[in-house]
């Protein structure tokens, strides 16, 4: 979306500062609208899936665990983001490197399922690029310090990523900055406060809660993630990397600084207790198994966050009655299918309709169109 946008209202209230409330409270705010965005928490994100996240845009990749549309969603963000960037006030970390996907020998032969399944991805989703695929030597030539210890890899090219805290804190400080929006911590505010379009009341109401949610939308449960953020001065890697495991899919984003964010765990549970033992040690002797380096690193943070979730594992945008609308199951997909589910939502709100909803199969729950 690029030409400015126009809304049939003056006055929108949005429930939840995670990524999308962020991002529509912007879109909103830029196009005139008052906004008033309520947050449970503080301004630091703290509460957010968002702050706790690796921030890639890796539809190719992802493909292994997602459907067609997810990819669909992500390969646009691809070219979506820039344009997002470029809108704040402060920089944000943002490349289009690709991604390496590496293995050791034992584990071959799932190295080649997942060849199988990206291969089929291409076929179904002709405008990704090719994946290519990689002897040692090529591998040398992409990261030099990984030392020829890889004999055979994948190249997703123009995948990308983005430093997430950046991001949230550059979304902060740009609405900060607007005097059209009002920001409210320390606030949480439910659908049934509202009476949009009434005497006093914001004509539109938006809720981007994630989890928070729940009460209203029943359906949604938390899937648990786990993340390490390390200082390694001494590992080079230019772009995110992923090792290909049977039990843990490791991933390695690095971030500006020698900052590495290093996750896999994905478990099915609404616990937001500290990383088991267990699951920390595997991450960092996955890590350290790709580059030596690791040894040496720092432990800067060990978190863990829930991530929103529907039964499908598909975002949804829906609209429960007139005035209302909810928007969540972003899952683990969220940084890389922010910027399309954004802009199927701003389409139903300047116009009451989304092409993009039926490119991105989130046609259905949208019958009930906001007036």
């Amino acid at each position: 979306m690029t030409s400015r946008i126009e809304f049939p209202f003056r006055h929108a209230a949005i429930l939840g500062a995670g990524l999308m409330g962020r991002l529509l409270a912007l879109t909103l705010a830029q196009a005139g609208c008052k906004v008033d965005l309520y947050e449970a928490g503080g301004p630091d994100a703290n509460g957010a899936a968002a702050r706790v996240a690796a921030a890639m845009l890796a539809p190719l990749a992802e493909s292994a665990v997602a459907p067609p549309s997810v990819v669909r969603m992500g390969h646009y963000a691809l070219s979506r983001w820039p344009a997002l960037i470029a809108s704040l006030d402060r920089p944000v970390f943002f490349q289009r490197e690709g991604t390496l996907v590496l293995w050791h020998r034992q584990d071959a032969s799932e190295a080649a399922r997942l060849a199988r399944v990206l291969t089929g991805t291409n076929d179904a989703v002709p405008e990704l690029p090719a994946m290519q695929k990689l002897d040692a030597a090529a591998i040398d030539a992409l990261e030099p310090s990984l030392g020829r210890r890889f004999a055979q890899g994948l190249l997703l090219p123009d995948e990308g990523q983005l430093d997430n805290r950046e991001l949230l804190a550059a979304l902060l400080a740009t609405l900060q900055a607007m005097p059209q929006v009002r920001l409210h911590w320390d606030s949480p505010r439910t659908l049934d406060e509202f009476r949009p379009g009434e005497a006093g009341q914001p004509d539109r109401v938006i809720d981007c809660r994630g989890l928070g949610a729940r009460p209203e939308w029943s359906a949604l449960r938390g899937v648990r993630g786990e993340v390490i953020r390390v200082h390694a001065p001494e590992v080079t890697l230019h772009r995110p990397t992923r090792l290909v495991h049977p039990r843990y899919p490791l991933y390695i984003a690095p971030k500006p600084g020698s900052v590495f964010v290093i996750g896999a765990t994905e478990i099915e549970s609404d616990d937001m207790s500290p990383a088991s033992v267990r699951s920390t040690l595997e991450l960092l002797s996955a890590a350290y198994a790709v580059h030596s380096g690791f040894a040496e690193a720092r432990i800067i943070e060990i978190a863990t966050q829930c991530r929103p979730t529907l039964p499908d594992n598909l975002p949804a945008v829906r609209q429960p009655r007139p005035g209302v609308m909810q928007i969540n199951g972003l899952y683990r997909h969220g940084f890389m299918i922010a910027p399309a589910v954004l802009d199927v939502a701003v389409e139903l709100l300047a116009t009451g309709h989304s092409s993009l909803a039926s490119r991105f199969d989130l046609a259905s729950g949208l019958e009930e169109i906001l007036p």
